[in-house]
């Protein structure tokens, strides 16, 4: 889970949008699909680490992994959804 406080101040590094985090729904779908090998992230590389959460979106197109605590905020890391 996110710190709330450092939720608020994060922002998509592409939109600007407000960040939430996904609901295990989402993360469970986004995390097989990585373990099935078929997702790719903008950068057009496919995802090889499974997430511990994702952020997701304000408008839910884009959602960026959470690992070992720490949101990977990169515009070539965010996933399309």
């Amino acid at each position: 889970m996110i710190n709330a406080e450092l939720l608020k101040i994060l922002c998509c590094p592409e939109t600007r949008q407000s960040l939430e985090e996904a609901n295990q729904e989402l993360v469970g779908k986004l995390n097989a699909l990585i373990q099935e090998k078929n997702l790719k992230n903008v950068g057009g590389l496919e995802v090889t680490e499974t997430a511990e959460t994702f952020l997701v979106t304000s408008d839910k197109t884009r959602a960026y992994p959470v690992r070992a605590g720490i949101p990977v905020l990169l515009v070539d890391e965010g996933i399309i959804l």
